[in-house]
Protein backbone atom coordinates (compact mmCIF):
# COMPACT_ATOMS: atom_id res chain seq x y z
CA UNK A 1 0.00 0.00 0.00
CA UNK A 2 1.30 3.45 -0.89
CA UNK A 3 2.39 5.56 2.08
CA UNK A 4 3.50 8.77 0.34
CA UNK A 5 1.54 10.49 -2.49
CA UNK A 6 4.76 10.45 -4.54
CA UNK A 7 4.27 6.70 -4.84
CA UNK A 8 0.91 6.94 -6.61
CA UNK A 9 -0.21 10.53 -7.19
CA UNK A 10 2.64 12.95 -7.86
CA UNK A 11 5.78 12.71 -9.93
CA UNK A 12 6.97 11.48 -13.28
CA UNK A 13 8.13 7.92 -13.77
CA UNK A 14 11.58 9.02 -14.92
CA UNK A 15 12.29 11.21 -11.88
CA UNK A 16 10.96 8.63 -9.44
CA UNK A 17 13.36 6.15 -11.07
CA UNK A 18 16.34 8.44 -10.36
CA UNK A 19 15.66 8.27 -6.62
CA UNK A 20 14.64 4.63 -6.49
CA UNK A 21 16.60 2.11 -4.42
CA UNK A 22 17.49 0.28 -7.59
CA UNK A 23 19.03 3.29 -9.34
CA UNK A 24 20.90 4.43 -6.23
CA UNK A 25 22.31 0.93 -5.83
CA UNK A 26 23.51 1.04 -9.45
CA UNK A 27 25.17 4.43 -8.85
CA UNK A 28 26.99 3.04 -5.82
CA UNK A 29 28.20 0.06 -7.87
CA UNK A 30 29.40 2.44 -10.61
CA UNK A 31 31.33 4.45 -8.04
CA UNK A 32 33.00 1.32 -6.64
CA UNK A 33 33.96 0.18 -10.15
CA UNK A 34 35.34 3.63 -10.99
CA UNK A 35 37.41 3.57 -7.80
CA UNK A 36 38.92 0.18 -8.67
CA UNK A 37 39.75 1.35 -12.20
CA UNK A 38 41.33 4.55 -10.88
CA UNK A 39 43.43 2.68 -8.35
CA UNK A 40 44.59 0.25 -11.03
CA UNK A 41 45.53 3.14 -13.31
CA UNK A 42 47.81 4.50 -10.59
CA UNK A 43 49.30 1.15 -9.57
CA UNK A 44 47.53 0.80 -6.25
CA UNK A 45 45.73 -2.46 -7.07
CA UNK A 46 46.41 -5.07 -9.79
CA UNK A 47 45.07 -4.15 -13.20
CA UNK A 48 43.49 -7.60 -13.51
CA UNK A 49 41.58 -7.02 -10.29
CA UNK A 50 40.07 -3.81 -11.63
CA UNK A 51 39.04 -5.61 -14.80
CA UNK A 52 37.37 -8.41 -12.88
CA UNK A 53 35.58 -6.01 -10.53
CA UNK A 54 34.43 -3.97 -13.52
CA UNK A 55 33.07 -7.04 -15.28
CA UNK A 56 31.38 -8.69 -12.31
CA UNK A 57 30.32 -5.91 -9.93
CA UNK A 58 27.06 -5.33 -11.78
CA UNK A 59 26.01 -8.88 -10.95
CA UNK A 60 25.63 -7.75 -7.34
CA UNK A 61 21.98 -7.38 -6.34
CA UNK A 62 20.10 -4.98 -4.14
CA UNK A 63 18.22 -7.90 -2.63
CA UNK A 64 21.44 -9.59 -1.48
CA UNK A 65 22.73 -6.31 -0.07
CA UNK A 66 19.55 -5.96 1.98
CA UNK A 67 19.98 -9.48 3.35
CA UNK A 68 23.49 -8.62 4.49
CA UNK A 69 22.34 -5.31 5.98
CA UNK A 70 19.89 -7.18 8.21
CA UNK A 71 22.88 -9.02 9.64
CA UNK A 72 25.40 -6.18 10.01
CA UNK A 73 23.20 -3.03 10.29
CA UNK A 74 25.36 -0.99 7.90
CA UNK A 75 23.88 -0.25 4.49
CA UNK A 76 27.10 0.76 2.71
CA UNK A 77 29.17 -2.11 4.02
CA UNK A 78 26.39 -4.48 3.01
CA UNK A 79 26.70 -3.27 -0.58
CA UNK A 80 30.48 -3.62 -0.44
CA UNK A 81 30.09 -7.20 0.73
CA UNK A 82 27.55 -7.96 -2.01
CA UNK A 83 29.95 -6.66 -4.66
CA UNK A 84 32.82 -8.55 -3.06
CA UNK A 85 30.87 -11.81 -3.24
CA UNK A 86 30.47 -11.61 -7.03
CA UNK A 87 33.97 -10.32 -7.80
CA UNK A 88 35.90 -13.53 -7.19
CA UNK A 89 39.43 -13.23 -5.81
CA UNK A 90 39.51 -9.59 -6.88
CA UNK A 91 36.77 -8.85 -4.36
CA UNK A 92 39.45 -8.25 -1.74
CA UNK A 93 40.18 -4.91 -3.46
CA UNK A 94 36.61 -3.62 -3.50
CA UNK A 95 36.28 -0.33 -1.53
CA UNK A 96 40.04 -0.20 -0.99
CA UNK A 97 41.07 3.04 0.73
CA UNK A 98 37.51 4.38 0.76
CA UNK A 99 35.10 5.37 3.49
CA UNK A 100 31.35 5.05 3.09
CA UNK A 101 30.64 8.62 2.09
CA UNK A 102 33.31 8.62 -0.61
CA UNK A 103 30.98 6.25 -2.41
CA UNK A 104 27.62 7.44 -1.09
CA UNK A 105 28.18 11.14 -1.81
CA UNK A 106 29.65 10.34 -5.21
CA UNK A 107 26.55 8.25 -5.96
CA UNK A 108 24.41 11.21 -4.89
CA UNK A 109 26.32 13.34 -7.37
CA UNK A 110 25.41 10.89 -10.13
CA UNK A 111 21.76 11.01 -9.11
CA UNK A 112 21.76 14.80 -8.96
CA UNK A 113 23.27 14.98 -12.41
CA UNK A 114 20.44 12.89 -13.82
CA UNK A 115 17.81 14.83 -11.85
CA UNK A 116 19.14 18.11 -13.22
CA UNK A 117 19.07 16.71 -16.75
CA UNK A 118 15.37 15.94 -16.37
CA UNK A 119 14.60 19.33 -14.86
CA UNK A 120 16.62 21.11 -17.53
CA UNK A 121 14.61 19.44 -20.27
CA UNK A 122 11.31 20.34 -18.62
CA UNK A 123 12.37 23.94 -17.99
CA UNK A 124 13.27 24.33 -21.65
CA UNK A 125 9.96 22.83 -22.73
CA UNK A 126 8.11 25.18 -20.39
CA UNK A 127 10.08 28.11 -21.78
CA UNK A 128 9.03 27.15 -25.29
CA UNK A 129 5.36 27.06 -24.31
CA UNK A 130 5.60 30.45 -22.62
CA UNK A 131 7.33 32.06 -25.60
CA UNK A 132 4.69 30.61 -27.93
CA UNK A 133 1.86 31.96 -25.79
CA UNK A 134 3.64 35.31 -25.50
CA UNK A 135 3.98 35.60 -29.27
CA UNK A 136 0.40 34.54 -29.89
CA UNK A 137 -0.92 37.16 -27.48
CA UNK A 138 1.59 39.98 -27.88
CA UNK A 139 -1.10 42.40 -29.10
CA UNK A 140 -3.88 41.16 -26.80
CA UNK A 141 -4.48 44.23 -24.62
CA UNK A 142 -5.81 43.65 -21.12
CA UNK A 143 -6.19 45.54 -17.91
CA UNK A 144 -3.09 45.73 -15.73
CA UNK A 145 -3.55 45.46 -11.99
CA UNK A 146 -1.49 46.77 -9.11
CA UNK A 147 -2.51 46.17 -5.48
CA UNK A 148 -5.41 44.18 -6.92
CA UNK A 149 -6.82 47.35 -8.50
CA UNK A 150 -7.16 48.30 -12.16
CA UNK A 151 -4.18 50.19 -13.53
CA UNK A 152 -3.15 51.09 -17.06
CA UNK A 153 -3.32 48.46 -19.80
CA UNK A 154 -0.77 45.75 -20.44
CA UNK A 155 -0.83 42.75 -22.78
CA UNK A 156 -1.16 39.06 -22.22
CA UNK A 157 1.92 38.65 -24.36
CA UNK A 158 3.95 40.67 -21.87
CA UNK A 159 2.62 38.60 -18.98
CA UNK A 160 3.69 35.36 -20.63
CA UNK A 161 7.03 36.95 -21.58
CA UNK A 162 7.76 37.96 -17.98
CA UNK A 163 7.22 34.37 -16.87
CA UNK A 164 9.38 33.14 -19.76
CA UNK A 165 12.20 35.46 -18.74
CA UNK A 166 12.05 34.13 -15.18
CA UNK A 167 12.15 30.53 -16.38
CA UNK A 168 15.17 31.34 -18.56
CA UNK A 169 17.03 32.51 -15.47
CA UNK A 170 16.35 29.17 -13.80
CA UNK A 171 17.90 27.45 -16.83
CA UNK A 172 20.91 29.72 -16.41
CA UNK A 173 21.10 28.98 -12.69
CA UNK A 174 20.93 25.26 -13.35
CA UNK A 175 23.88 25.37 -15.73
CA UNK A 176 25.90 27.55 -13.36
CA UNK A 177 25.08 25.31 -10.41
CA UNK A 178 25.75 21.98 -12.11
CA UNK A 179 29.58 21.91 -11.64
CA UNK A 180 29.18 22.86 -7.98
CA UNK A 181 26.51 20.25 -7.25
CA UNK A 182 27.36 17.29 -9.49
CA UNK A 183 30.62 16.34 -7.79
CA UNK A 184 32.20 13.32 -6.16
CA UNK A 185 34.98 12.68 -3.69
CA UNK A 186 37.55 10.08 -2.69
CA UNK A 187 39.10 11.58 0.41
CA UNK A 188 38.90 8.94 3.12
CA UNK A 189 37.89 8.95 6.76
CA UNK A 190 38.49 12.63 7.55
CA UNK A 191 39.47 14.06 4.19
CA UNK A 192 43.24 13.58 4.28
CA UNK A 193 43.36 10.67 1.79
CA UNK A 194 45.78 8.98 4.21
CA UNK A 195 44.62 5.49 3.17
CA UNK A 196 45.46 6.26 -0.47
CA UNK A 197 48.93 7.65 0.17
CA UNK A 198 50.67 10.19 -2.07
CA UNK A 199 48.57 9.31 -5.13
CA UNK A 200 45.29 10.17 -3.48
CA UNK A 201 44.56 13.25 -5.58
CA UNK A 202 45.37 11.41 -8.79
CA UNK A 203 43.11 8.50 -7.81
CA UNK A 204 40.26 10.88 -7.01
CA UNK A 205 40.65 12.72 -10.32
CA UNK A 206 40.73 9.49 -12.31
CA UNK A 207 37.75 8.05 -10.46
CA UNK A 208 35.64 11.11 -11.31
CA UNK A 209 36.91 11.06 -14.88
CA UNK A 210 35.54 7.53 -15.25
CA UNK A 211 32.22 8.72 -13.82
CA UNK A 212 32.04 11.86 -15.95
CA UNK A 213 31.85 14.30 -13.06
CA UNK A 214 34.00 16.78 -11.17
CA UNK A 215 35.98 16.25 -7.98
CA UNK A 216 35.75 18.27 -4.81
CA UNK A 217 38.73 20.52 -4.18
CA UNK A 218 38.81 19.57 -0.49
CA UNK A 219 36.47 17.82 1.92
CA UNK A 220 36.33 16.09 5.26
CA UNK A 221 34.56 12.74 5.46
CA UNK A 222 31.61 14.13 3.51
CA UNK A 223 31.07 16.58 0.69
CA UNK A 224 30.22 19.99 2.14
CA UNK A 225 26.46 20.36 2.15
CA UNK A 226 26.47 23.96 0.96
CA UNK A 227 26.57 22.37 -2.50
CA UNK A 228 23.40 20.43 -1.86
CA UNK A 229 21.72 23.38 -0.15
CA UNK A 230 22.14 25.26 -3.42
CA UNK A 231 20.26 22.49 -5.20
CA UNK A 232 17.35 22.71 -2.76
CA UNK A 233 17.24 26.50 -3.05
CA UNK A 234 17.17 26.06 -6.82
CA UNK A 235 14.20 23.71 -6.52
CA UNK A 236 12.50 26.20 -4.21
CA UNK A 237 13.12 29.00 -6.73
CA UNK A 238 11.67 27.01 -9.60
CA UNK A 239 8.68 26.00 -7.49
CA UNK A 240 8.09 29.62 -6.50
CA UNK A 241 8.03 30.74 -10.13
CA UNK A 242 5.47 28.03 -10.87
CA UNK A 243 3.55 29.06 -7.76
CA UNK A 244 3.57 32.66 -9.02
CA UNK A 245 2.13 31.59 -12.37
CA UNK A 246 -0.44 29.39 -10.67
CA UNK A 247 -1.59 32.17 -8.36
CA UNK A 248 -2.11 34.49 -11.34
CA UNK A 249 -4.06 31.87 -13.28
CA UNK A 250 -6.24 31.16 -10.26
CA UNK A 251 -6.89 34.86 -9.75
CA UNK A 252 -7.73 35.48 -13.40
CA UNK A 253 -10.06 32.46 -13.40
CA UNK A 254 -12.24 33.93 -10.65
CA UNK A 255 -15.85 34.06 -11.82
CA UNK A 256 -16.02 37.85 -11.64
CA UNK A 257 -12.78 38.21 -13.67
CA UNK A 258 -12.96 35.18 -15.95
CA UNK A 259 -10.14 36.13 -18.31
CA UNK A 260 -8.45 32.72 -18.41
CA UNK A 261 -9.41 29.17 -17.57
CA UNK A 262 -7.62 25.88 -17.18
CA UNK A 263 -8.65 23.42 -19.88
CA UNK A 264 -11.60 21.39 -18.61
CA UNK A 265 -12.32 17.90 -19.88
CA UNK A 266 -15.71 16.97 -21.36
CA UNK A 267 -16.35 14.52 -18.51
CA UNK A 268 -14.32 16.30 -15.82
CA UNK A 269 -16.08 16.90 -12.50
CA UNK A 270 -15.45 20.17 -10.67
CA UNK A 271 -17.32 19.50 -7.43
CA UNK A 272 -19.07 16.59 -5.75
CA UNK A 273 -21.99 18.84 -4.81
CA UNK A 274 -21.90 21.82 -7.20
CA UNK A 275 -22.22 20.42 -10.73
CA UNK A 276 -21.45 23.77 -12.37
CA UNK A 277 -17.95 24.16 -10.94
CA UNK A 278 -14.84 24.40 -13.17
CA UNK A 279 -11.99 24.77 -10.72
CA UNK A 280 -8.29 25.56 -11.43
CA UNK A 281 -7.21 22.41 -9.62
CA UNK A 282 -3.91 21.90 -11.45
CA UNK A 283 -2.69 25.38 -10.60
CA UNK A 284 -3.85 24.89 -7.03
CA UNK A 285 -1.92 21.64 -6.85
CA UNK A 286 1.26 23.38 -8.03
CA UNK A 287 0.78 26.17 -5.48
CA UNK A 288 0.28 23.65 -2.69
CA UNK A 289 3.25 21.47 -3.58
CA UNK A 290 5.48 24.55 -3.86
CA UNK A 291 5.09 24.94 -0.11
CA UNK A 292 6.51 21.46 0.46
CA UNK A 293 9.41 22.07 -1.93
CA UNK A 294 10.35 25.33 -0.20
CA UNK A 295 10.17 23.65 3.18
CA UNK A 296 13.26 21.56 2.32
CA UNK A 297 15.53 24.61 2.22
CA UNK A 298 15.83 24.97 5.99
CA UNK A 299 16.88 21.35 6.71
CA UNK A 300 19.21 21.46 3.68
CA UNK A 301 20.99 24.48 5.14
CA UNK A 302 21.17 22.84 8.57
CA UNK A 303 22.73 19.75 6.98
CA UNK A 304 25.84 21.82 6.33
CA UNK A 305 26.42 22.44 10.05
CA UNK A 306 27.79 19.01 10.95
CA UNK A 307 30.09 18.32 13.89
CA UNK A 308 33.83 18.35 13.22
CA UNK A 309 34.73 16.10 10.24
CA UNK A 310 31.13 14.84 10.09
CA UNK A 311 28.20 13.43 12.00
CA UNK A 312 25.16 11.50 10.81
CA UNK A 313 22.38 14.07 11.27
CA UNK A 314 22.29 14.90 7.56
CA UNK A 315 21.81 11.30 6.40
CA UNK A 316 18.26 10.51 7.52
CA UNK A 317 17.12 13.97 6.50
CA UNK A 318 18.59 13.70 3.01
CA UNK A 319 16.92 10.34 2.43
CA UNK A 320 13.63 12.27 2.60
CA UNK A 321 14.33 15.67 1.06
CA UNK A 322 16.38 14.63 -1.99
CA UNK A 323 13.70 12.45 -3.57
CA UNK A 324 10.81 14.55 -2.32
CA UNK A 325 12.09 17.90 -3.62
CA UNK A 326 13.34 16.48 -6.90
CA UNK A 327 10.20 14.52 -7.67
CA UNK A 328 7.80 17.29 -6.70
CA UNK A 329 9.71 19.99 -8.57
CA UNK A 330 9.82 17.83 -11.68
CA UNK A 331 6.10 17.05 -11.28
CA UNK A 332 5.17 20.73 -10.95
CA UNK A 333 7.20 21.63 -14.03
CA UNK A 334 5.35 19.03 -16.08
CA UNK A 335 1.96 19.99 -14.67
CA UNK A 336 2.33 23.74 -15.20
CA UNK A 337 3.48 23.14 -18.76
CA UNK A 338 0.27 21.19 -19.36
CA UNK A 339 -1.78 24.02 -17.82
CA UNK A 340 -0.17 26.69 -19.96
CA UNK A 341 -0.42 24.66 -23.15
CA UNK A 342 -4.15 24.24 -22.67
CA UNK A 343 -4.92 27.58 -21.04
CA UNK A 344 -8.15 29.05 -22.44
CA UNK A 345 -8.14 32.82 -22.95
CA UNK A 346 -11.52 34.55 -22.78
CA UNK A 347 -11.20 37.62 -25.01
CA UNK A 348 -14.73 38.97 -24.41
CA UNK A 349 -14.08 38.98 -20.65
CA UNK A 350 -10.75 40.69 -21.22
CA UNK A 351 -12.47 43.50 -23.20
CA UNK A 352 -15.20 43.76 -20.60
CA UNK A 353 -12.70 44.19 -17.79
CA UNK A 354 -10.63 46.60 -19.82
CA UNK A 355 -13.64 48.92 -20.10
CA UNK A 356 -14.89 48.31 -16.56
CA UNK A 357 -13.89 51.76 -15.21
CA UNK A 358 -15.05 53.66 -18.29
CA UNK A 359 -11.64 55.16 -18.92
CA UNK A 360 -10.76 56.10 -15.36
CA UNK A 361 -7.82 53.70 -15.35
CA UNK A 362 -6.42 55.65 -18.35
CA UNK A 363 -5.92 58.80 -16.29
CA UNK A 364 -2.14 58.54 -16.56
CA UNK A 365 -2.30 58.86 -20.35
CA UNK A 366 -4.10 62.21 -20.10
CA UNK A 367 -1.78 63.45 -17.36
CA UNK A 368 1.29 62.70 -19.48
CA UNK A 369 -0.19 64.49 -22.50
CA UNK A 370 -1.21 67.57 -20.48
CA UNK A 371 2.31 67.83 -19.13
CA UNK A 372 3.77 67.42 -22.60
CA UNK A 373 1.60 70.27 -23.84
CA UNK A 374 2.67 72.70 -21.14
CA UNK A 375 0.80 72.08 -17.89
CA UNK A 376 2.93 71.46 -14.79
CA UNK A 377 3.27 67.76 -14.14
CA UNK A 378 2.15 68.18 -10.52
CA UNK A 379 -0.81 70.39 -11.53
CA UNK A 380 -1.89 67.92 -14.20
CA UNK A 381 -1.62 65.03 -11.72
CA UNK A 382 -3.82 66.79 -9.17
CA UNK A 383 -6.36 67.92 -11.75
CA UNK A 384 -6.65 64.42 -13.25
CA UNK A 385 -6.74 62.82 -9.79
CA UNK A 386 -9.61 65.08 -8.74
CA UNK A 387 -11.48 64.36 -11.96
CA UNK A 388 -10.95 60.61 -11.53
CA UNK A 389 -12.29 60.63 -7.97
CA UNK A 390 -15.34 62.58 -9.17
CA UNK A 391 -15.91 60.13 -12.02
CA UNK A 392 -15.74 57.21 -9.58
CA UNK A 393 -18.04 58.87 -7.06
CA UNK A 394 -20.63 59.83 -9.66
CA UNK A 395 -20.30 56.71 -11.80
CA UNK A 396 -19.56 58.73 -14.94
CA UNK A 397 -17.04 58.16 -17.72
CA UNK A 398 -13.78 60.01 -17.16
CA UNK A 399 -14.05 61.59 -20.62
CA UNK A 400 -17.24 63.35 -19.56
CA UNK A 401 -15.66 64.84 -16.43
CA UNK A 402 -12.49 65.89 -18.23
CA UNK A 403 -14.42 67.40 -21.13
CA UNK A 404 -16.26 69.67 -18.70
CA UNK A 405 -13.03 71.13 -17.28
CA UNK A 406 -12.10 74.27 -19.25
CA UNK A 407 -8.48 74.17 -18.10
CA UNK A 408 -8.02 70.64 -19.40
CA UNK A 409 -9.84 71.36 -22.65
CA UNK A 410 -7.55 74.33 -23.14
CA UNK A 411 -4.67 71.87 -23.59
CA UNK A 412 -6.49 68.85 -25.03
CA UNK A 413 -9.65 68.82 -27.13
CA UNK A 414 -12.47 66.42 -26.34
CA UNK A 415 -11.51 64.36 -29.38
CA UNK A 416 -7.93 64.17 -28.13
CA UNK A 417 -9.17 63.16 -24.68
CA UNK A 418 -11.22 60.34 -26.20
CA UNK A 419 -8.14 59.14 -28.09
CA UNK A 420 -5.99 59.32 -24.96
CA UNK A 421 -8.49 57.17 -23.07
CA UNK A 422 -8.38 54.39 -25.68
CA UNK A 423 -6.54 51.48 -23.97
CA UNK A 424 -5.25 49.82 -27.16
CA UNK A 425 -3.12 52.88 -27.93
CA UNK A 426 -1.40 52.89 -24.54
CA UNK A 427 0.75 49.77 -24.36
CA UNK A 428 4.12 51.39 -25.03
CA UNK A 429 6.81 48.96 -26.17
CA UNK A 430 5.02 45.83 -24.91
CA UNK A 431 4.92 44.19 -28.33
CA UNK A 432 8.55 45.02 -29.06
CA UNK A 433 9.63 43.63 -25.68
CA UNK A 434 7.92 40.33 -26.42
CA UNK A 435 9.47 40.09 -29.87
CA UNK A 436 12.96 40.86 -28.55
CA UNK A 437 12.63 38.31 -25.75
CA UNK A 438 11.43 35.61 -28.12
CA UNK A 439 14.42 36.18 -30.39
CA UNK A 440 16.79 36.08 -27.42
CA UNK A 441 15.40 33.01 -25.66
CA UNK A 442 14.17 30.79 -28.50
CA UNK A 443 17.58 29.04 -28.82
CA UNK A 444 17.18 27.78 -25.23
CA UNK A 445 13.99 25.85 -25.98
CA UNK A 446 13.69 22.15 -26.77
Amino acid sequence: MAVHPIEERYGTQEMRAVWSEKYRFSCIVKAEVALAKAEARHGMIPAAAAVEISEKAHEASLERAKEIELEISHDMMAIVKSITEVSGESGRWVHYGATSNDILDTATGLQLGQALNLMDEKLRRLLGVLLKRADENKTLVCIGRTHGQHGVPTTYGLRFAIWASEVSRHIERLEQMRPRVVVGQMTGAVGTQAALGPKGLEVQASMMEFLGMSSVDVSNQVISRDRYAEFFMFCAGVATTLDKIGVEIRSLQRTEIGEVEEAFGAKQVGSSTMPHKRNPIKSEQVCGLARIIRSAVEPALQNNTLWDERDLTNSSCERVIFPESSILTDHCLRLMTVVLEGLVINKPAIRRNLAFLHGINMAESVMIELTRKGMSRQDSHERIRTASMKALAEGKPLAEILGADPEIVRYCSKAEIDALLAPDAYIGTAVLQVERLKEKLSPLCV
